[in-house]
């Protein structure tokens, strides 16, 4: 191979050097030549899937990507890993597969990165999970990369309305409540989600967009293009240049993983409204990267912030109408104006106070509100502690005004035996549904509680009942909700010592979660289910707790 004065890189050591000679016949033998080997070899690390419209349209766009990338003077090198549907899951045993997906996303992006010695990336992402696990992976390789959200689904249209996936979960308990026809929701069903896209509100994948674009991880204004509008395509290819400047640069990705930009994602996250995951997943990527962060930290920085965003689950906007207001970087404009963000560096060259100063908003918007005129005077979520919880909680504020309930515990030790009880109208106003055993390590896996909680909003009894659970809740998730108990009730947390009918008080303002008993004289409740096999086994032995960001790089003397 040719010498030719540049600075090394760590793909060298397969494409260069007589020695490497094999590892040439390999790669030539998938179409590279000579001059495609001499130049950067870029990942293009795809998340695709036909099994949801979050990634289904990937596969198609990592071609704008990889045409960014050879424009400018790289060589793209494209391989899948897995994605497992939160939405497709919901309620199901699938859905405990959902968090691990999370770590197995993150090891296969690392290990196939480090396998192949390549000399930057770009992980293109879609659903809940993919989203942190490559924000995970960068932090550990720590190589130029940026990750480029598929952007989200257009809304569908029922009954002269805009509809997301969260109406249909809602619609399952209103149905069962009698108020929905079935052939509504069947039609309702049909229309909620028109093609490819992540679900349309400020669920977890858009929450998580909104973190790790404002962490400059992600190209400004390019995530919140709709899925499939024209324009996402030459803002891929946008995307693969500018990996190459970062490239060109030495610019890795723990230059955007920094304290200060974490504080600015839990910023845009409690001012949107966000889902609660992303306490895990900021708390998960901030482990990676060996960034200081407590759950603590979001309790501090949501109580000074307020709520500027009015999107769903708890407002009236979808993703893609913030995208027609101007987008987040006018979320920014706001923020910077209240002495909120810190300014960052992003992968667009930029800082993110030059992001913001460059703002477009559109006249007359409604979806991001003023800061004179906040939808709520603080972010979307709390941090609790007490005697259920003594290593912290989340509770979610956004969509109501409630800050404090006292009701009987209604204890379930799965999701699905909540759901029946629900169901079959056994809960009533002012109960408070306990579902444990459901933890990272008891679930395994840590399953979501939309199919529970949605039905409860779709039964009309949102605003009149609690609901507590060591597991956690998809950002479609309303009403008065807290997850994340920690310790869960696998490991000997108190709420495993709860029993049907104790006095549960939560309280927002004072931040507290406590039961009227002495947990300390009970019993642990029996786990309900034999440690699994597997996949799961090996997640729930090496997880650790949901207060540290539920990842699988448990530390000697790590809590778990």
């Amino acid at each position: 191979m040719p010498d030719s004065p540049r600075r090394p890189r760590r793909s060298d050591a397969l494409v260069r050097d007589v020695s490497r000679a094999p590892a040439r016949a390999m790669l030539k033998a998938t179409g590279l030549d000579d001059a495609a080997l001499e130049r950067p070899l870029v990942a293009i690390v795809n998340t695709w899937t036909e099994v949801m419209p979050c990634n289904l349209h990937l596969r198609a766009l990592a071609d704008d990507v990889k045409r960014g990338v050879k424009a400018a003077g790289g060589t793209p090198i494209e391989w899948n890993t897995i994605s497992v549907s939160d939405g497709v899951t919901m309620g199901t045993e699938g859905m405990r597969a959902s968090l691990v997906s999370r770590e197995l996303i993150a090891d296969s992006i690392e290990l196939v990165c480090l396998g192949h010695l390549v000399d930057a990336v770009v992980c293109l992402v879609g659903c809940d999970k993919t989203l942190p696990a490559a924000a995970m992976a960068l932090a550990r390789l720590d190589l130029p990369g940026i990750i480029l959200y598929g952007g989200p689904i257009a809304p569908g249209r029922f009954q002269d309305r805009d509809v997301t996936i969260q109406d249909v979960f809602e619609g399952v308990g209103a149905h069962a409540a009698g108020k929905m026809t079935l052939a509504d929701l069947r039609t309702l069903e049909d229309r909620a989600c028109p093609g490819a896209g992540a679900c349309g509100g400020q669920f977890t994948a858009n929450t998580m967009a909104t973190a790790l674009t404002v962490m400059g991880l992600g190209p400004m204004g390019m995530g919140e293009i709709p899925a499939l509008a024209p324009e996402r395509k030459d803002a891929a290819a946008h995307a693969g240049k500018l990996v190459m400047q970062l490239l060109a640069a030495g610019t890795s990705a723990r230059a955007f993983i920094t304290r200060a930009s974490l504080e600015n994602a839990i910023t845009a996250v409690a001012a949107t409204g966000g889902s609660t995951n992303a306490v895990l997943h900021l708390l998960a990527i901030a482990r990676e990267a060996g960034v200081p962060l407590d759950i603590d930290d979001f309790d501090k920085l949501a109580a000074r912030t307020p709520t500027i965003a009015d999107l769903k689950p708890g407002g009236r906007f979808t993703a893609v109408d913030l995208h027609h207001a101007g987008g987040l970087a006018v979320l920014c404009q706001r923020l910077f104006l209240a002495g909120l963000l810190h300014d960052t560096p992003t992968v667009s060259g930029q800082s993110l106070r030059a992001e913001a100063d460059a703002a477009r908003e559109t006249a007359g918007q409604e979806v991001i509100t003023s800061l004179e005129k906040p939808k709520a005077a603080t972010g979307g979520l709390a941090i609790l502690r007490g005697n259920l919880a003594p290593d912290g909680c989340v509770i979610k504020l956004s969509g109501h005004s409630r800050t404090r309930h006292v009701g009987p515990a209604r204890v379930f030790d799965s999701e699905e035996a909540a759901f029946a009880a629900v169901q079959a109208g056994a809960i009533k106003a002012g109960d408070v549904v306990v579902i444990r055993f459901e933890g990272p390590a008891g679930g395994p896996g840590m399953r979501e509680m939309l199919a529970v909680t949605a039905a409860l909003v779709g039964q009309g009894l949102g605003g009149d009942v609690a609901l507590l659970t060591d597991g956690r809740f998809s950002g479609a998730t309303v009403g008065f909700m807290i997850g994340h108990v920690a310790p869960e009730a696998a490991l000997g947390g108190p709420i495993a010592r709860v029993r049907e009918g104790d006095t549960v008080v939560i309280d927002v303002t004072t931040r507290r979660l406590d039961v009227e008993a002495n947990l300390d004289e009970r019993p642990d409740a029996p786990r309900p289910r034999p440690q699994p096999r597997g996949v799961l086994g090996k997640y729930a032995r090496s997880v650790t707790s949901a207060a540290e960001g539920a990842i699988t790089n448990r530390e000697p003397g790590d809590n778990q």
